[in-house]
This record gives C-alpha cells, structure tokens and sequence, in this order.
C-alpha cells in the first residue's frame, strides 16, 4: 500500500453538510419546536425504530445493563472512570476577588452550568467510552442536572454498555433518543423534555448539522467531523508501531483521516509494507482502505522542525511524535487536540484509558478549540464595587471616553451622580 505524497489533497478537511442533509434537519428542528413531543416520537419510530411508550431508562433497566455487562468489564469501566477523574480533577477552577487599597473591589464569579445534555451515539455501534468522557468533567464542574440522549437498537434498548458506563458516573437520566430528533428535543425543550443549556457529544453527520443549527439558543461543545491522527516519526521510530496507529485511525470510518510526516524515507517505505501486512489480518478492512487511499499520507520532511511546522499548519485532532526524546519536543508543538509522546503512549490509550479526553477538535479547529473539559460545564460573571471616592477618581477619564464614542448618556451616568442634589445613595 502506497500513501498519498500530496499534503494538499489532506489539508482542507472541512465537511460541508450539504443542501439535502441541511434541509431535512432543519425541518425536524423546525417540527419539533412547534410540536414537541408527537413531533419527537414520529422521529424516533421513523429513524430508531423506536415503539414504546416510554422513552426514559428505568432503574431496572440499568440494574440489568450493569449485571449483563459482567464484574470483569465493569471493573474496566470502573478503573477508566477513576483515570479520567484524576486528570480532570486538574481542571477545576474557581472564584477570585480582588481587593484594591482605594476601596475596589473586583472579581470574578465561576458558576456550573445548571443543565446539561450529553448525547452518546449508541445505535449501529455504542460508545461506553464517550460516555466517561463526556459525563465525568460535567460533574466534577457540579452541573445541577444532566441527562443522556441515546438512540435504541433494533430491541428498543438503549445499549446495555452505555447504561453501564452511566451507571459508573451516577447518571440515571436517560432519554432513548438518538439523532437530529434528540438535538432538537434538548435544545427547546417538549412536554417532557425540559430544555438544556448546552449539548456536548459526538454523532453522525446529522447531529453535528442539528447541533450547528441549535447553536445560540443553546450552547455546543463544537461540531466533530472524521477522526484523524497525525504522526510525526524520525529515524528511530518502529514502522510497526506507527502502522498499527494509522490503520487503528482509519477504522473509525471511510474519511477518517490517517497522517505520516517523517525525515526518513526509509521510514515511510517499512511503514508502507507493515500497512499490508498488518492490514490483513483486521475485521474492518474495507473502511480502512478506502480512508488510506483517500485520506491516508506520507510527507517526507527535510528536518523535524519542518515537519513540527507542517503539522501545527494541520492542527490535527491526535498527534503522535515518535522520535528520540519525545518529551523534549513539546515546546515544538502549538496546535494539536491531544499529544501522545513515545512509543509507548498510542492513540487509543487516550480513548479509553489514559484519561485525558477524547472528545477532541477535528478539521484544523485545534487552531483555536480545545479538549472537552471540566471549563466547558462552567460559566463566568465579573463584579466590581467602587465606593463614591474611587468613583470621583475615575469620573473625568470615564466622562471623556463616552464622549469620544459619541455615547452623551454614558457621560452622564457619571456625571449625575456628582451633582449636588443634597442626595446620595451609595
């Protein structure tokens, strides 16, 4: 297998929605935001084929999901929750004041988002993992109420595995809903359903242009696109390994996005035959190969701050440096969504278990986004407090800038409170 060698067919990975997909969430959000909850049940007959009445998980439900699951794989869930905590723990603000000598005070207030919406795709296949990665920072940012959305399979089950998973964060309220219907619901809220403040989660192409078109009258964490891996290898690299992870990329699906840029051409050649060998013996190797041929690269740099720029210009979703002393090399890095330094740390480590997230800027937006995290459950006021003399320090410069915008009220909100009316209130 040969690697694409033009990095300008792999630069622009942006996915338009396109007028069909556009338009058909459109009028779902449209419906049930006039309809409510008939509105959300016609959705999800039609696309989950969903049938009862009922649409929230019950305590017995997930009583089962957690025994069917098996002590083994819960104990798995268990230990990834227990990472992923330690990690995010780090990530917990707080409150500051400020207190000035002239009577000032100022500061900032940091309070969790009251109502939280997670959506965990969980038809054709289930993500206990997105599960963890989404709930666990929206509890430690003491998020009053959180919920999940999942769609159902065949069974009219929401997927035993995400129940479990839910289970492990506390989380028992869960709607089996899944899609752009899902998206909707949360967003304005039906009979049943109460509105969110912010959706956070993964799904197929019509969540991401659902939750793109909800954004406003709430918030979103981001829109995903295909996954992608960046790896930037030298000399000393193993072919082996660094094979393994772009082919472990390029099964999540046909457009995922699978990247080399290495200083060896040598190095490119060995990984191209573990390709093949490797590629073998693996159950998804249709999906595999279509996202190599199309998306898969290999750029050969003339030095590894040339290839260190090339993949900051990328801003890949996971990047992966597998060179002599990678830890020396995290100064190089400015745009990336999650870093795996060393041989030892691949890609799907941080899926499950290293605990750092996995909800990640994709397409170049690590430019300016980041992880999922504990600060996207939280929100942030300021305040300050002048007394009447730290005010009179301030009043003229204040006067004349308002004045300087043409804003004549603004002027004279300061003003009015020093004329000598023979009145003060503090």
């Amino acid at each position: 297998m040969r690697l694409n060698r033009d990095l300008s067919k792999i630069r622009d990975r942006r996915i338009e929605t396109g007028e069909t997909v556009a338009k058909s969430v459109t009028d779902i959000l449209t419906d049930i935001k006039n309809n409510g909850d008939s509105a959300v049940r016609k959705y999800a007959e039609k696309f989950d084929g969903f049938t009862e009445k009922e649409w929230l998980v019950s305590p017995d439900e997930i009583e089962t999901a957690v025994k069917n699951t098996g002590e083994d794989f819960m104990r798995i869930l268990r230990r990834a929750c227990g990472q992923i905590t330690e990690f995010h723990t780090n990530q917990i603000g707080r409150s500051w004041g400020l207190y000035k000598g002239n009577g000032v005070i100022m500061g900032q207030l940091m309070r969790p988002l009251r109502r939280v919406a997670l959506y965990v795709p969980g038809g054709t296949a289930a993500y206990p993992s997105t599960m963890l990665m989404n709930a666990i920072p929206a509890k430690l940012a003491g998020v009053e109420e959180i919920a999940v959305f999942t769609p159902v399979k065949s069974d009219n089950k929401a997927a035993g595995a995400i129940l479990a998973a839910a289970a492990c964060c506390g989380i028992d309220k869960i709607y089996k809903i899944g899609g752009a219907h899902a998206i909707a619901a949360a967003a304005y809220g039906t009979e049943s359903i109460p509105r969110f403040d912010k959706i956070v989660g993964p799904g197929n192409i019509y969540v991401a242009a659902a939750k793109r078109l909800v954004y406003g009258e709430v918030d979103i964490d981001m829109v995903a696109g295909p996954s992608e891996v960046l790896i930037i290898a030298d000399e000393t690299a193993n072919p082996r390994y660094i094979a393994a992870d772009l082919l472990s990329q390029s099964e999540h699906d046909m457009m995922a996005r699978a990247i080399l840029i290495t200083t060896s051409e040598k190095i490119i050649g060995e990984t191209e035959r573990e390709l093949e060998r490797q590629l073998a013996g693996l159950s998804r190797k249709e999906i595999i190969m279509s996202s190599l041929d199309n998306f898969g690269a290999a750029i050969l740099a003339g030095s590894l701050d040339e290839a260190f720029e090339i993949a900051n210009g990328i801003a890949p979703e996971h990047l992966e440096i597998l060179t002599e002393n990678p830890l020396e090399k995290l100064p190089k890095i400015q745009n990336a969504g999650s870093i795996f330094l060393g041989g030892n740390t691949p890609e799907p480590l941080g899926d499950y278990m290293s605990g750092t997230n996995h909800v990640l800027p994709t397409g170049g937006t690590a430019k300016f986004y980041s992880p999922l995290g504990v600060y996207d459950f939280v929100k942030f006021s300021s305040y300050s407090y002048y007394t009447y003399e730290a005010l009179k320090e301030f009043k003229d410069d204040v006067v004349k800038f308002a004045l300087a915008e043409g804003l004549d009220a603004h002027a004279n909100s300061i003003n009015v409170r020093f004329e000598q009316t023979g009145r003060y209130n503090a």
